[in-house]
């Protein structure tokens, strides 16, 4: 289960410089170089419940399942995650997990928390 705490005093400016600076150091670190939308279907698959399909990864952004296979082929060509057959339908895949992945997606938080921690500007 997610959790989400947000600081007491955390303006407009504050949430476009933090996310500023994440965006900034990532960019800037050696490794990929992920479109918002790589990275709100990487999170999608890491942080909601599944199994996630193309289909449901489609409705769940708003955007048609050519548009998310893309996405996964780009982030299944970064070992981030891995379709799979489902086995309740062979015609269908599911988007998994990797821990490569996971192992991303944890640095991002760590980015995330040490910028709220040592550099945000909430007072």
């Amino acid at each position: 289960m997610s959790r989400r705490v947000v600081p007491v005093k955390f303006n407009r400016r504050d949430a476009l410089s933090l996310w500023h600076d994440v965006t900034m150091t990532s960019v800037l670190e050696t490794g990929p170089d992920l479109s918002s939308r790589q990275q709100a279907l990487m999170m999608t698959v890491y942080l909601e419940t599944g199994p996630h399909t193309v289909r449901s990864l489609a409705a769940k952004l708003n955007v048609t399942k050519a548009v998310i296979t893309r996405a996964i082929d780009s982030l299944e060509s970064q070992r981030f995650v891995r379709r799979c057959p489902d086995p309740k339908d062979k015609r269908s895949v599911i988007i998994e997990r990797t821990g490569r992945g996971s192992n991303y997606l944890s640095d991002f938080a760590e980015r995330i928390r040490g910028h709220l921690i040592n550099g945000s500007q909430v007072a």
